[in-house]
């Protein structure tokens, strides 16, 4: 008959804590006997030995290991301060990965603290998802706003057709794009026809084309632009500074920038029926 393991799920669950800010934590000392480890002295070497994983992977030892004192009763309503570690989540993982494997539990513990370890990336990256996806809508919302206003000053200029408009927005982009076009870009992003580049942008493409947006419409403005062959020459001007910009700061160029996997007309529709859902409730 095989050996059971000794500690079940529930004894480190039962020993994590939680800060206000919702973060978990264990107590080194809470945690060493439930690792086998009787003498705390044996088991803050495997703690150093953890921090020392921790530094070697590039993280902060402090946000993982946290020096506390806290006050334990010693009889008859005493009380003396006691040193102990407050362990994060990856501490955690790392000392089940530094301990002696010999002790049967440490199997266990390895495997819980992994499976937690892969949760919170989950969890952070479902985190990072959202802000995307709400940057991405606030974005979008913007440039539009921006988009008109931009179509108004360019009129003023002497862009008068939807033709006119047509080619002076593609000047803007060739400008920002490297010589691209807007159909260049909706090729390169593998759109269909009836699709628009402005709903497959992230949020960085989004906010270079709104920085693009606001000063052409300022400079078509602030400058007096007249004639469609200058507010082209304008535009293009415009989205070869926002292009040189991003250069200079070492960004991506928009055309390398992925495109996302959902378009803003699914982000509003998704974003709709969680309203929808919340006003049901």
């Amino acid at each position: 008959m095989s050996e059971s393991l000794p500690t079940p799920i529930s004894s480190f669950e039962n020993i994590r804590r939680s800060e206000e800010n919702g973060a978990e934590f264990w107590f080194a000392r809470e945690l060493a006997p439930l690792l086998d480890y009787q003498d705390y002295r044996n088991f803050l070497r495997v703690i150093e030995k953890a921090r020392q994983a921790c530094e070697g992977s590039g993280y902060d030892i402090e946000d993982h290991f946290g020096e506390v004192t806290k006050m334990v009763d010693i009889g008859s309503g005493a009380q003396r301060p006691v040193e102990d570690v407050k362990l994060s989540r990856y501490a955690c993982y790392l000392i089940v990965q530094n301990a002696d494997p010999a002790k049967l539990v440490i199997a266990h513990g390895q495997t819980y603290f992994a499976v937690q370890a892969r949760r919170q990336e989950l969890e952070e990256e479902g985190d990072a998802q959202n802000r995307e996806n709400h940057n991405r809508l606030r974005a979008r919302s913007e440039l539009s706003y921006h988009n008109k206003a931009l179509a108004a000053a360019a009129k003023q200029a002497g862009v008068e057709t939807a033709l006119d408009y047509a080619v002076f927005q593609d000047h803007g982009y060739k400008g920002l794009y490297g010589g691209l076009g807007a159909k260049d870009i909706h090729a390169k992003k593998g759109l269909k026809k009836s699709q628009k580049i402005l709903d497959h942008m992230g949020s960085t493409e989004l906010a270079a084309n709104l920085f693009r947006a606001t000063q052409a419409e300022d400079k078509l403005r602030r400058e007096g632009i007249k004639g469609k062959a200058a507010a082209n020459r304008t535009h293009l001007e415009v989205g070869r500074k926002v292009r040189q910009t991003i250069e200079e700061l070492g960004g991506t160029m928009p055309e390398n920038l992925p495109t996302p996997e959902k378009s803003i007309k699914q982000l509003e529709r998704e974003q709709l029926k969680l309203e929808k859902k919340d006003g049901d409730e």
